[in-house]
């Protein structure tokens, strides 16, 4: 069956089942719980990171202009699949659309793709502030890093572009259970009625392309980054420095270690339980711990939070003599 026919079989299908997290009622009802707390403590921290930029003069530079961004993706990343899976743990019928699995499929995945260019714009902003710290000024200026935040948003939709297309053309004509809690890739494909080579191989090429490419440019960044680190005296800047680029590099492991486990072979059925949980770290995890290693190892960040949140000053006033 050519692809060209697959549009006109994939009306068949008008919505898909989502199994989610198939157990009994009242572990349905904590599940629920547990992921919309964390869901809301999510939302709560990346939030709390964009208000502490937006509020505090000291952080309006490019490091924390595009740590504001990825906070507010992580928002979006986050609300692009567990708002409905919430819904489909308490609910007896846990459909989606056929249209709102695609749309959650594109939305979800370009996401992904723009929290990698992301992070290789911030692995490059670290790499200029201390490798190149005489000319960071003139290099990574305001302009500059508005292309990036620019670059990374559209690209990450463009990226995505493509593989959703051909996903719509797949022909889904029988059975319409996906054993998910979202539109995830690997199931969808394993539901197509006809073999889709080309959809799955470019599917394979693009995740791929995107995972390896901006993977080995941060980890090239912070090698650098490292050696540069390394050479520097031991002390305050020193350790600054290195707390700062290990936080970034903390969160750049925890994405792409899960992230590579499921997408680089996209064609390939794992076992279903071990697929939703690595889904479930890199969905909700991730998100949950970026805002808490950011804030906890940075003294920027954590003065700027404790105005946002009202904490009292530590400061000693000026006029009370030593």
């Amino acid at each position: 069956m050519h692809i060209s026919e697959a549009s006109n079989i994939s009306g068949s299908v008008s919505e898909f089942i989502l199994l989610g997290f198939p157990c009994r009622r009242e572990i349905q009802i904590l599940l629920s719980v547990i992921f919309s707390l964390i869901y809301l403590l999510t939302l709560l921290g990346n939030t709390s990171i964009i208000c502490a930029v937006w509020s505090s003069q000291k952080l309006h530079t490019p490091m924390y202009i595009l740590l504001a961004n990825f906070s507010f993706l992580e928002i979006c990343y986050v609300s692009s699949d567990v708002p409905k899976m919430l819904a489909n743990i308490i609910s007896q019928t846990k459909s989606i659309s056929y249209t709102g699995c695609l749309l959650q499929f594109y939305f979800f995945f370009s996401m992904c793709a723009a929290e990698g260019y992301f992070l290789s714009a911030m692995s490059f902003d670290r790499f200029l502030a201390i490798c190149r710290p005489l000319h960071y000024p003139t290099i990574m200026t305001h302009h500059l890093c508005a292309h990036l935040v620019v670059f990374c948003w559209a690209g990450g939709f463009l990226s995505i572009l493509m593989p959703a297309v051909l996903m719509s053309q797949v022909p889904f004509c029988g059975p319409n259970i996906i054993d998910h809690f979202f539109c995830d890739l690997g199931p969808l494909l394993a539901l197509s009625c006809a073999p889709v080579p080309k959809t799955t191989l470019t599917c394979a090429t693009v995740s791929s392309l995107i995972i390896f490419i901006t993977f080995l440019y941060i980890l090239g960044s912070y090698t650098l980054v490292l050696r540069a680190v390394l050479r520097v005296p031991a002390g305050s800047g020193r350790n600054k420095a290195f707390s700062t680029c290990a936080s970034h590099f903390l969160v750049v492991s925890l994405f792409y270690g899960s992230v590579m486990v499921m997408y680089v072979s996209p064609g390939s059925r794992s076992h279903p339980g071990t697929q939703k949980f690595v889904t479930l770290f890199y969905c909700m995890a991730t998100p949950f711990f970026n805002p808490l290693i950011y804030s906890l190892r940075n003294k920027d960040m954590k003065d700027a939070l404790k105005k946002v949140l009202g904490a009292p000053s530590k400061e000693i006033p000026k006029n009370i003599e030593k």
